[in-house]
């Protein structure tokens, strides 16, 4: 990953220019995911609604929290999309090294990817680069693209499963196809960021310090509550990797299109945080077994 995200940040004028290919990427990476399960496995409990509320609900608040404290527009967006984006396909992986429940993490991940698909529209219609589109214009713009990114590869993977079962389970064997669909996605997105950031005027280098900083409380704070919530519920580690790790590709691409693009520094901040508290995790889990 860190090789990944140097590369595109060193190649960037030429990586950069590859960033069509990141949504095909993305939607690869999640169909090759999806095939992990079946619908009719999935369940819904009692952690799911609290995860899905802080998920929802809490990226409203905080945007909101900040407006009302006067803070820059484009900070607050890239608050709101370090918490409004779903759960990280990765999670599952690394909450299994952790010892969390994967059939749990891995229904929240469905769940938490697919509400986006249904709640960015509405969220985007009022904030973000379509405000002046009447609402349904803007719903539209916003659905359609994440229809394709996010519905259509689960609507495929789960069609696959009935009408071709072999290919079904040839596709969720090979589950190492999504890390390096991953890498590329990351590698591009990092291109095309460091491309624009660099672009930017020198006026903006306090809101892009500002936003790396707020990503990292951000990141801290959600693998802290949904631990919390995921110890009530009798799962930590499901709760707190399900809520704190983000699928921050998607994050960007989002911020990019529908957002204000700078906003995207935040969830390109989120990806080292996230990944430095992991690693701490994992490592401690490594010595505790020695």
């Amino acid at each position: 990953m860190p090789i990944a995200m140097l590369v595109g940040a060193l190649f960037h004028n030429t990586i950069g220019r590859l960033d069509v290919l990141s949504p095909w990427l993305i939607g690869a990476m999640l169909f090759v995911t999806f095939t992990r399960v079946r619908a009719s496995e999935l369940r819904l409990e009692r952690i799911h609604i609290g995860q899905l509320a802080i998920q929802l609900v809490g990226s409203l608040v905080v945007y909101f929290l900040l407006r009302l404290c006067g803070v820059n527009e484009i900070i607050c967006q890239g608050a709101l999309i370090c918490v409004f984006i779903p759960t990280a396909m990765a999670s599952v992986v690394v909450g299994g090294m952790l010892g969390a429940n994967v059939t749990t993490m891995t229904t929240f991940t469905l769940l938490s990817n697919l509400s986006v698909a249904l709640v960015a529209p509405v969220i985007f219609s009022f904030v973000g680069s379509h405000t002046e589109l009447p609402f349904l214009t803007s719903f539209w713009l916003v659905f359609r693209r994440l229809l394709l990114l996010v519905v259509l590869p689960f609507v495929v993977s789960q069609v696959l499963g009935k009408v071709w079962p072999k290919g079904f389970d040839y596709v969720r064997d090979h589950q190492t196809w999504s890390f390096y669909l991953w890498l590329a996605s990351l590698t591009i997105l990092m291109g095309s960021t460091t491309t624009f950031i660099l672009s930017q005027p020198r006026e903006y280098v306090g809101l892009e310090v500002a936003m790396a900083v707020l990503a990292g409380v951000l990141c801290v704070g959600q693998f802290a509550l949904g631990r919390w919530w995921g110890r009530r519920c009798g799962d930590k580690i499901a709760g707190g990797q399900s809520v704190g790790q983000k699928n921050t590709l998607l994050a960007i691409l989002l911020a990019q299109s529908y957002l204000h693009p700078l906003s995207s520094v935040a969830p390109a901040a989120y990806i080292v945080w996230q990944n430095l508290i992991n690693s701490w995790q994992l490592s401690r889990t490594s010595r505790s077994k020695k």
